[in-house]
């Protein structure tokens, strides 16, 4: 299997994100938005709740998540950009469960990973976008325009994917 890449183009990134809003398909869209902004994993991101990132007693969204990470067990706190909270505000009128990125067949279920990516990757494949764009794309992309700005310390980068040194990040990246 060959390794996915991030999406280096901003003008690609926006295309992808849109693609989906353009047909109303705002649980997709929340999907690229989020992922790509949290740089979590896919399998993480696929557990956040409502509940996570909206107050529905106060009408209001958190400006942070905290969440436990499947894979490494870390605590972990992720502030939502902006971005992030204008594109749940789109999606909230249309939200079908628990979940941020319900099952439509099971509402109480979030889709599986292997749904995410064939959304992203029919997507991608639709829109002619060249490289290997999956589900890990949308978190490599976040490391990678945060490297390539030189605004980001590249500690920080290397904290968030828990890499030991900025060699593995790097070629984690491409950069």
């Amino acid at each position: 299997m060959a390794a996915t890449e991030p999406i280096r183009d901003k003008k690609q990134l926006k295309r992808l994100a849109g693609y989906f809003l353009e047909r109303g398909q705002y649980r997709n869209y929340v999907l690229i938005v989020f992922g790509t902004y949290t740089a979590l994993r896919i399998s993480d991101v696929l557990r956040v709740t409502w509940a996570d990132v909206y107050n529905e007693k106060t009408d209001a969204f958190y400006t942070y998540i905290r969440l436990t990470e499947q894979k490494t067990g870390k605590h972990s706190t992720i502030a939502l950009h902006t971005q992030v909270t204008e594109a749940l505000r789109l999606y909230l009128p249309h939200r079908e469960g628990r979940y941020l990125f319900t099952n439509c067949r099971r509402e109480e279920q979030p889709i599986s990973r292997m749904q995410a990516w064939r959304i992203i990757h029919q997507a991608a494949e639709e829109l002619g976008m060249s490289g290997k764009i999956a589900c890990h794309s949308l978190r490599k992309t976040w490391g990678y325009h945060a490297w390539v700005s030189n605004k980001v310390s590249p500690v920080l980068i290397m904290g968030v994917y828990n890499h030991s040194n900025d060699a593995i990040t790097k070629r984690y990246l491409g950069v």
